[in-house]
């Protein structure tokens, strides 16, 4: 089995509002129950750095960024759907690979 990838994720809110805050609580239970140990998470608040905002065409908030592993990719809101979050930052492909794999998963392929 290869050793598991690490994932680099930045957390862009615009200071403590209630979609922010959730956003960030939700994304913490969401790594802590599947990707404990293999994450690095920043959390930018982009009402005291308007330039990281400005640099990563930052448009709206909350938005979570996957910087690695490649591809980029961003979901926006307050990441309350969990799937929708995995799905969207490429995270679950590899537990249904895993799972397809292992005969665990009813998948149509």
């Amino acid at each position: 089995m290869s050793p598991r990838k690490t994932y680099i994720l930045k957390l862009y809110v615009a200071g403590n509002t209630p979609n922010s805050m959730r956003a960030l609580r939700t994304l913490r239970e969401i790594l802590e129950a599947g990707f404990k140990g293999i994450y690095a998470l920043k959390v930018i608040d982009v009402l005291k750095n308007p330039q990281l905002a400005e640099e990563d065409k930052i448009l709206a908030t909350p938005t979570l960024a996957k910087i690695l592993p490649p591809p980029v990719r961003r979901i926006i809101g307050d990441l309350s759907d969990r799937e929708r979050v995995l799905v969207g930052l490429d995270l679950l492909y590899e537990e249904l690979s895993d799972e397809a794999f292992t005969g665990h998963a009813d998948l149509p392929f």
